[in-house]
């Protein structure tokens, strides 16, 4: 059974999201948060494998939160829930290593595949959601680009292959076809680069690749 924390300020939203997700045999929502402060001592106490956590929040923010979250022993998954294009934190909730990314008009059966696949340890952004947070937010801090090369220089040239079609916002299947390989290879490579890099999903790629230049 996955455990799940919602974290959301507006209860409708928090209702909403409950309801989705206990539909799922394998999903229980364990918790309720108001705030990131609440949801750092519902985190101890409930030991979730997932947390649903918006962005914007009165006392202490998602990013805020995730920070302090992370900082735990085995800390849980964080999905940020947002708005996208009003958030101006989702480029330091990348940063602080969120998991990934949810809208908050996701369809149903797509937020409880997001959370199955985050609690895998997989990553759950979609490449079109990943390209179009690169774009907005990407710009948003100045590269280290000699630091972002040197990191890079730790893969293996088809790692390095895969990571570059990452970067572009290619799904497993088009990388697979136009590197010619399987998409099990890829997911492969993928999951070796993630842990060679220090990063939590597609999108730390992608802004790696962009600030080595």
């Amino acid at each position: 059974m996955i455990r799940v924390l919602i974290v959301d300020d507006e209860a409708l939203v928090r209702t909403g999201l409950r309801m989705i997700l206990e539909a799922a045999d394998d999903l229980e929502v364990v918790a309720e948060a108001e705030n990131g402060a609440e949801a750092v001592t519902a985190v101890a106490r409930h030991w979730p494998h997932v947390v649903l956590m918006d962005v914007q929040m009165p006392r202490m923010d998602g990013v805020a939160a995730l920070k302090e979250i992370n900082r735990s022993p085995n800390p849980p998954k964080v999905v940020m829930l947002t708005t996208f294009d009003r958030d101006e934190y989702v480029y330091s909730a990348l940063r602080a290593k969120a998991a990934g990314f949810l809208l908050k008009d996701t369809a149903p059966r797509d937020l409880i595949a997001a959370v199955r696949t985050v609690a895998d340890g997989s990553a759950m952004l979609a490449p079109t959601v990943t390209k179009r947070m690169i774009d907005a937010f990407a710009g948003q801090q100045a590269p280290d680009a000699r630091a972002a090369r040197e990191r890079l220089a730790a893969l293996t040239d088809r790692e390095r292959q895969v990571v570059q079609a990452v970067a572009r916002g290619l799904a497993n299947a088009e990388i697979a076809r136009e590197l010619t390989m399987s998409e099990t290879t890829v997911k492969a490579h993928v999951s070796r680069s993630l842990a060679k890099l220090g990063l939590a999903n597609r999108v730390q790629i992608a802004l790696l690749v962009r600030d080595a230049g």
